[in-house]
């Protein structure tokens, strides 16, 4: 950490949070999406893509119905979680790691009139938003492959939001307690992996053992997959109330240790 953001940190760290930060965050955020937009774009929407292709074309010519939706159109509404999940978790992660360790970008922002909980704050609405936007992805492919609109789409772009906000938030989490950069490896394999195999993805979890199917309600994967899934056929409003709280408190959850996190790591 540079001498200045040390003596800035004993002198007066902010205790309130203030708007103008975060705007400051997004506008550089917004300068360096104009100079990567593309190659970004292009992988936040193809991959995702070919998932609902592989799976949906291609096991959908050998499945009929699953749990009484053409398993293409299944898969679909599934895969959004899977996007939300990749486009926020890895920005997340290895964004925020680089920046602290190697471009040390966070110190220069410390540096201004921003605190660490508005610095992460900033940071993870600016990788929800976009990953809002990219998830929308397979649900626009589908509708190509016979998927009928509904109004509730209009509300996966808030679902996705709210669970990126908490995937980004773990991402920035875990990249401010991992040893070093190679370490991802452990959290990719031994947590992302896991979160999108319990997650009803694919195929619904009242087909996994008993075991499973009690870690998938721990799961807010599972959670946003199906909102997103009721909101594209039908809302179940009680049900969906219980989800929605899940997805919300592991974003709170989320947002309290990534600050504390970060904070250790750039401050104290």
């Amino acid at each position: 950490m540079t001498t200045q953001t040390q003596a800035r940190a004993q002198a007066a760290p902010l205790k309130r949070f203030e708007m103008a930060p975060v705007r400051g965050i997004w506008r550089h955020e917004l300068a360096l999406f104009k100079r990567y937009w593309g190659s970004q774009s292009f992988a936040s929407t193809v991959e995702p893509t070919f998932f609902l292709l592989a799976f949906g074309s291609g096991f959908g010519s050998m499945v009929g119905l699953v749990a009484g939706y053409r398993y293409i159109d299944f898969v679909a509404t599934g895969v959004v979680g899977v996007a939300a999940l990749f486009t926020s978790v890895f920005p997340g992660m290895f964004n925020g790691y680089i920046r602290r360790v190697f471009q040390h970008t966070y110190d220069a922002m410390l540096a201004a009139p921003v605190d660490v909980h508005e610095l992460v704050t900033g940071e993870a609405l600016w990788i929800a938003a976009k990953s809002a936007v990219y998830s929308c992805t397979p649900l626009v492919v589908a509708l190509f492959f016979g998927l009928d609109p509904s109004f509730g789409m209009l509300l996966v772009p808030f679902i996705v939001f709210c669970a990126a906000l908490g995937f980004g938030l773990f991402g920035m989490w875990t990249s401010s307690v991992v040893p070093s950069i190679n370490s991802f490896d452990y959290v990719i394999t031994g947590v992302v992996t896991p979160l999108f195999l319990i997650a009803g993805t694919f195929f619904p979890i009242d087909s996994l053992p008993e075991w499973a199917q009690i870690a998938s309600l721990l799961n807010p994967l599972y959670h946003t997959v199906e909102l997103v899934r009721h909101a594209v056929f039908g809302l179940q409003p009680v049900e969906d109330l219980g989800h929605l709280a899940v997805v919300l408190a592991f974003a709170a959850l989320m947002w309290i240790i990534a600050v504390r996190g970060m904070r250790r790591r750039l401050i104290d």
